[in-house]
């Protein structure tokens, strides 16, 4: 399990980072596809760092909402 983080772009798409795995990024038209996509990077992202024998960063990370 992964957490990720949802924003609009500022090209009409959705951009979507995964904060655990520096550099994981993707985006989408909809949030729909760009959460899709982000599964799919993260699930890339991890293969590539086994295959070449590196450390899975565990999720560190744990989000709030601050209401100002």
């Amino acid at each position: 399990m992964r957490q990720v983080i949802i924003y609009p772009g500022e090209n009409g798409y959705w951009v979507v980072k995964c904060p655990s795995l520096p550099g994981c990024i993707s985006q989408g038209k909809t949030k729909q596809e760009a959460i899709a996509n982000i599964k799919e990077a993260i699930e890339l992202y991890i293969e590539v760092l086994q295959e070449k024998s590196q450390p899975v960063p565990e999720e560190r990370f744990e989000a709030f909402l601050v209401v100002m």
